[in-house]
């Protein structure tokens, strides 16, 4: 079969991409505190900028195709999925606002700097993991969906090897990092809400690719966890 990768993005969404993301993080961060010199900010932005950054200069050079994958929702996308995903993606985003206020403002948090650091060490790994799942996964779309005119096929390689949606593993770490590494347990309760819909979302896309996906199902069998190696 012949495979048809998606269109890249257009040159006019690229460059408001790029100058429009870093902007919203900032506004995230700073608006709730209400000052722009709260250094735990900065320094949670620095992080996540080199950290992120440094994960897309490796992808462009093993794997640049998932940057056409990953540039928009492709037709096709399970409408459940655009469903759960109007949900959690706001949670997931207001983590950091709340995160900011509580802890940049507010002062509700009291929390050791040894969960501070820990926060960032689960950030730093699910970005980490995040990159590997895309530089062997071609087909690491934003949208549930089967990909027929890519000619998608199982993946079993990198992180595949351990578990069915390392993707999703990285996610968990990174909503739980977030709050952490900005000192605030509040903004842990939007990442709970946000896990608990990506748990939903990875049982209903694990049954659309057993039942859909050629050789999905022998490859379940063999790797038996979605998401924590030995526990589920």
């Amino acid at each position: 079969m012949t495979s048809t990768d998606p269109k890249p993005m257009s040159r006019a969404t690229a460059i408001v991409y790029a100058i429009g993301s870093p902007l919203a993080l900032v506004a995230l961060v700073f608006l709730p505190v209400g000052r722009i010199d709260w250094t735990p900010g900065w320094i949670f932005i620095t992080v996540l900028v080199a950290t992120f950054g440094l994960s897309a200069l490796l992808l462009a050079r093993v794997n640049p195709v998932i940057y056409r994958a990953r540039s928009r929702f492709q037709p096709g996308t399970k409408t459940w999925d655009l469903i759960l995903l109007a949900v959690m993606l706001p949670a997931m985003t207001v983590e950091v606002p709340l995160a900011t206020l509580d802890a940049g403002r507010l002062g509700w948090s009291d929390v050791p700097l040894w969960v501070v650091l820990t926060g960032y060490v689960l950030l730093i790994a699910g970005i980490a993991v995040t990159g590997w799942a895309q530089a062997v996964n071609p087909f690491f779309e934003p949208g549930v969906r089967i990909q027929k005119e890519r000619a998608q096929r199982v993946i079993t390689s990198g992180p595949y090897r351990f578990v069915r949606h390392p993707g999703y593993t990285a996610a968990i770490a990174i909503f739980i990092a977030i709050p952490l590494a900005l000192a605030s347990w509040w903004g842990l309760a939007p990442g709970a809400f946000a896990i608990a819909l990506l748990v939903v979302r990875t049982s209903w896309e694990d049954r659309l690719l057993k039942a859909e996906l050629s050789g999905y199902a022998d490859y379940a069998r063999r790797t038996r966890y979605r998401l924590l190696p030995r526990f589920w």
